[in-house]
């Protein structure tokens, strides 16, 4: 999750300025709160993350120590491959993300039947993917997905109209665990080619090669 911080600055002339910050980590957040507090200059710093609600500086320091071993930074590749002739698709994920001090990398796939489109089988990969962040018990987090398909993602963010009732069903159930998990979303389109890791998962899952490995990354 970022925050960014607002509060208020006192001018020799006791005149106050009100500044705020871009978004940051938890950890920066807390760094330049310390800092803003030392000079004694400033008041009402308040600090306010993706969802718009605010916490105080002791706040913020108790929240961040309580999920410090939960997964975040959450960073989600996804890809979805079809095969016309057997209506099989596979599902291939890749998640980054940070426990503790340490970073993880998770690489995923299955695959599954009865599908009908790629732009389907695209879906059911993010949906796939949203089903492995709440095995994590990944909650109430900002993720970025990337993928290569931008039918999924600009239909997720509400750019694109969906008018087939299979992909709006998949819409439905993906805006659904979103919600569940109150995840904060972002979408971003990648090439095949800075998808290659997630793309060869899903061709392995058709080939019939299932993967599931959390590696640490050093």
């Amino acid at each position: 999750m970022k925050y960014r911080l607002e509060w208020m600055y006192k001018l020799k002339s006791n005149e106050k300025v009100q500044f705020s910050s871009e978004w940051v980590s938890g950890e920066t957040a807390i760094q330049i709160g310390e800092e803003l507090e030392m000079t004694g200059k400033v008041s009402d710093l308040f600090f306010y993350d993706e969802k718009e609600t605010s916490w105080i500086l002791k706040e913020l320091k108790k929240l961040l120590t309580e999920i410090e071993d939960d997964p975040h930074e959450i960073t989600v590749y996804f890809d979805g491959g079809f095969q016309k002739e057997t209506n099989q698709a596979g599902l291939g994920a890749v998640i980054f993300f940070k426990q503790g001090k340490k970073k993880y990398r998770i690489r995923a796939n299955e695959r599954i039947d009865e599908l009908e489109t790629n732009n389907e089988a695209e879906y059911a990969a993010f949906y796939y993917a949203l089903n492995i962040l709440e095995d994590l018990g990944v909650h109430h987090l900002s993720c970025e997905f990337k993928g290569d398909s931008q039918v999924v993602l600009k239909q997720l963010e509400g750019e694109w109209p969906c008018y087939e009732d299979t992909l709006n069903s998949w819409l439905d159930r993906i805006e659904g665990k979103i919600k569940t998990l109150g995840l904060v979303p972002k979408y971003t389109a990648i090439s095949r080619k800075d998808n290659k890791e997630a793309d060869k998962l899903a061709t392995q899952a058709l080939e019939g090669k299932e993967i599931f490995a959390k590696t640490l990354i050093l």
